[in-house]
């Protein structure tokens, strides 16, 4: 039982850890990081970096996706963004960063507007062809809201993982007149139909990451739909406000150690099957990806640290998809620091300063050498310390 904390007379909370509370407690073993593997396998797809990009049209373009694919990870494209709205997204980003410069609430206003063209399914469907025509893993993200819509288009166009991702996914969804309670996932706004996703998965021949959710029955639910990956978190990052907006926040350290504990409890009712848990959000630094696969995490989603990119398509500037919600935006437009390096330096390196932004993976990678496992699920089991 997690341990309560009295808030007043008669109330109590549980209490909870971010990655900064936490340390990784080094071993009695070292080993070379040349004796390391960062790889990672979600259902018959392998990659070498055990990243997922977060789908927003300031990180992931066709050609990103592509980059992020070649170089061991997975590019994750949002299949409701700009590149299945505008035959020419590549400009509406460009105005969107000019106009942020000038005025970060009028870029607000703007990604709202563009994101009210409708969907192409022609445009959708270029835009995936250019990733598969590259070789790589192709992955793309639909909203609870409109998987049953897009996922024809997606699997056409030769998707290979589908991500069905909202802001905060529950596992139970109740109707306007609370007479029924179904086991799905609920839709984003009133009068639209949740979605079933055990039956959705059921009918599906590719595997499906699921989330973002935040404690263990929640996680547990997703993994008894048949989802091959379970999101923890929802981006936090310094663009979100979902806990300024809603009040709901998701203490990383510990949402990961639940969905990690539902893991393991649901491969022990099922015999041996294997969900992933890919940690999304309160990730600043390379030392809180490590503290994320401390805590459980299989593979992480990264969106703000790759925004500093080269090619990232956001020119120095950063937001989620929430950010495009016509009615309650939960996430702002905010300046990302430019790294001056392309993606293959964030993620593997060289690194030209010392502050955990750039060769994310080379220090994953020393990080495990430097506490002596040699994979992922080994360092999983690493000790940590609580900083309070």
């Amino acid at each position: 039982m997690r341990e309560q904390v009295e808030i007043g007379r008669g109330r109590s909370a549980q209490r909870s850890y971010t990655f900064d509370d936490l340390d990784i407690v080094p071993s009695r073993r070292t080993r070379s990081s040349s004796a390391v593997s960062t790889a990672w396998q979600l259902d018959a797809y392998r990659f070498d970096l055990p990243l997922l990009t977060h789908p927003t049209d300031a990180v992931v373009s066709p050609a990103t996706a592509v980059a992020v694919g070649e170089l061991g990870g997975l590019g994750v494209l949002n299949a409701e963004g700009l590149w299945a709205r505008h035959a020419e997204p590549d400009k509406a980003l460009v105005e969107v960063a000019q106009r942020a410069a000038e005025d970060p609430m009028g870029a607000l206003g703007d990604l709202q507007r563009l994101h009210a063209a409708p969907l192409r399914t022609d445009l959708l469907t270029e835009a995936l062809e250019r990733v598969r025509g590259a070789g790589v893993t192709l992955a793309a993200r639909v909203s609870p809201q409109h998987a049953r819509e897009l996922t024809p288009t997606l699997l056409s166009a030769g998707v290979e993982i589908l991500v069905v991702q909202g802001t905060i996914i529950s596992a139970e969804h109740v109707g306007g007149d609370e007479a029924e309670r179904s086991s799905t996932i609920g839709a984003a706004d009133e009068g639209e139909a949740p979605l079933d996703l055990e039956d959705f998965i059921e009918s599906l021949d590719v595997p499906v990451v699921a989330g973002g959710v935040g404690d263990y029955r929640t996680a547990m639910h997703l993994m008894r739909t048949g989802a091959a990956g379970v999101i923890v978190g929802y981006g936090q990052a310094a663009s979100t406000s979902t806990d300024a907006v809603l009040g709901i926040g998701v203490p990383m350290a510990t949402a990961l150690v639940d969905a990690a504990a539902a893991r393991r409890d649901y491969l022990d009712e099922t015999g041996g099957r294997y969900v992933h848990v890919i940690a999304d959000g309160g990730m600043a630094t390379s030392g809180d990806m490590a503290k994320a696969i401390a805590c459980g995490a299989d593979a992480v989603m990264l969106g703000e640290q790759l925004a500093g990119a080269d090619e990232a398509p956001g020119g120095g500037w950063y937001w989620t998809s929430a950010a495009a919600h016509p009615n309650l935006p939960r996430s702002a437009v905010v300046p990302v620091p430019q790294h001056g390096t392309d993606l293959a330096a964030v993620l593997r390196g060289p690194a030209p300063r010392a502050d955990g932004t750039v060769n994310l993976f080379g220090a994953l990678r020393r990080a495990m050498a430097k506490t002596g496992y040699s994979d992922l699920k080994e360092f999983q089991r690493v000790g940590l310390s609580v900083r309070r």
